[in-house]
């Protein structure tokens, strides 16, 4: 039997459970699948009941950087016991507000900031202001604070030096810039029906130039590019194996493919890198909020700002230390002087609308 159904990974770190859902192509046999659904995430919640100093927390963080983030906080707070379920940003919608009657977690953490900033999901969650939160700015908090956020990933280019080279083009420091008729087939970018960076990307732009215009210049864009990926990684991959000049990617993939020794530079566009939110809640239901505060707490805290920093090219909290190799490959530290400021309320309400058009126009 072929499925593309969620699957489900039990591991513990210490006396962290952490629950996995995650898109996966592999399948179970039978009833088993739901089976160990509902049986795995039925036994997290009676051990959270059980044990006062107990959480469940819903994240859409991957689950490599979800693992290396639960590690720090096991090290950090060693008698809370963090049960997590994971899913994709979409499936973790469903599902809280499918719960929405009878919620089953105490924190929402890591999840897309144009999600929490649905109005079925604000009257979930209740202000928190976390010890610290001062040292998050206020663009990135909600007013009302009923969120805040602490990571995040943007929009950049990853551009092949020696490619540039044999075919004698410029280095381009803008998105106007790929317009240029010299990088006709040259460009690859993320689909946005498919790709969270790429639809990011066209918000963004739509965004910074106005609409009408911003579609003049995806229409014009689109003479130069010569795929549009179902990827969000793949176009800075494929321009640094030298298929591409540039590829149109994020920046922590760009930051890693220049650490691996690959020949790209990484531009981050003048006019504004687009960028999604990473944002932390508390469930206004929760039954354990003592503890879900502390581990809000400790989001913000220098040792949690130090670990994102392995895997997130922004982290909006300040006191920790940004890695060389970020510096290296050319991300400043103040990372919101070049971030576009978006408005997430924006992307959200326009998003089908956007996607129907860019379908219609350009999709190929």
């Amino acid at each position: 039997m072929l499925a593309s159904e969620h699957s489900v990974t039990e591991n513990t770190l210490g006396h962290t459970g952490i629950i996995m859902m995650t898109k996966n192509t592999r399948s179970f046999r039978g009833l088993s699948r739901s089976l160990l659904v509902g049986l795995a995430f039925s036994t997290a919640i009676g051990v959270c009941a059980a044990q006062a100093d107990a959480i469940t927390v819903y994240t859409s963080y991957e689950e490599d950087e979800m693992a290396a983030f639960l590690a720090r906080a096991k090290e950090d707070m060693p008698d809370l016991d963090v049960n997590v379920l994971r899913l994709s940003t979409g499936d973790l919608h469903a599902r809280i507000l499918a719960e929405a009657s009878n919620p089953q977690h105490d924190v929402i953490w890591g999840w897309a900031v144009t999600s929490l900033i649905d109005p079925r999901i604000g009257e979930l969650v209740e202000a928190y202001t976390p010890a610290g939160i001062d040292r998050i700015a206020e663009q990135f908090r909600d007013k009302d604070g009923k969120w805040f956020a602490t990571t995040g990933y943007m929009a950049a280019f990853c551009v092949n030096n020696e490619v540039l080279k044999a075919k004698n083009l410029p280095m381009p420091t803008s998105w106007a810039d790929l317009t240029n008729p010299v990088y006709k087939g040259e460009v690859v970018m993320p689909n946005p029906a498919s790709s969270g960076t790429g639809y990011l990307m066209i918000a963004s732009i739509l965004q910074m130039m106005g609409e009408e215009k911003g579609w003049e210049y995806l229409n014009s864009l689109d003479g130069n590019i010569a795929q549009y990926i179902k990827s969000g990684s793949r176009p800075c991959n494929a321009a640094s194996e030298g298929e591409f000049a540039i590829g149109a990617s994020f920046a922590l993939r760009a930051i890693k493919n220049v650490d691996e020794g690959y020949p790209i530079t990484m531009v981050i566009p003048s006019e504004g890198a687009g960028n999604e939110l990473e944002a932390n809640a508390l469930m206004a239901g929760s039954k354990n909020k003592d503890a879900a505060k502390r581990f809000l707490d400790w989001t913000i805290s220098e040792n949690a700002v130090n670990e994102y920093y392995n895997w997130k090219e922004i982290v909006t909290a300040t006191g920790g230390k940004m890695p060389e190799k970020f510096k290296d490959a050319g991300l400043p530290e103040d990372i919101a002087s070049v971030m576009w400021n978006m408005d997430f309320v924006w992307s959200a309400e326009n998003r089908g609308p956007v996607l129907e058009r860019w379908q219609k126009e350009l999709e190929r």
